[in-house]
């Protein structure tokens, strides 16, 4: 039985892991929007910051602004191109079986965990690899049928 004192303290850890975790990006959301430069209504055109005095910049000097930068080279043509769906399906595919693995091997290591003591029950350790090769065997499966389409694909 857990004692009832130790529940709270038990889980002040992750409540503090969330505050933090919550604070910092607000903190640096705050604190770019309170320190970037503004532009001024009268000059689009001209940014000033409030922070630093002296500090304007005039940003119709530079006509380029908005064209797209690729590694110092001139863009050729249009930036969107069609790309072919069955990419998305191998990336999809290699998601789902990285997340699997990462349960077989939870699963490998409670195994292991449950045969390495002397009155650990083996049934357990049978029932657990039967259920994490039914997971395996499913997933299996849906690849097989995604690999069955062979790009006909249907959203």
């Amino acid at each position: 039985m857990v004692d009832a004192g130790s529940v709270p303290s038990a889980y002040l850890s992750i409540a503090f892991l969330t505050v933090v975790g919550i604070l910092m990006p607000m903190t640096n959301f705050i604190m770019s929007w309170a320190l970037r430069p503004r532009t001024d209504p009268s000059r689009p055109h001209i940014t000033r910051s409030y922070l630093l005095e002296g500090y304007e910049r005039d940003h119709s000097l530079y006509p380029r602004r908005l064209s797209t930068f690729e590694c110092g080279s001139e863009p050729i043509g249009d930036a969107m191109i069609q790309f072919h769906f069955q990419y998305y399906w191998y990336a999809i595919v290699f998601l789902v079986f990285d997340v699997a693995f990462m349960f077989l091997v939870l699963g490998g290591m409670v195994t292991a965990q449950e045969t390495s003591t002397v009155d650990g029950d083996i049934a357990n350790a049978e029932a657990g690899l039967a259920v994490l090769g039914a997971f395996f065997a499913i997933m299996s499966l849906g690849v097989w049928y995604v690999f069955r389409k062979r790009g006909r694909i249907y959203i």
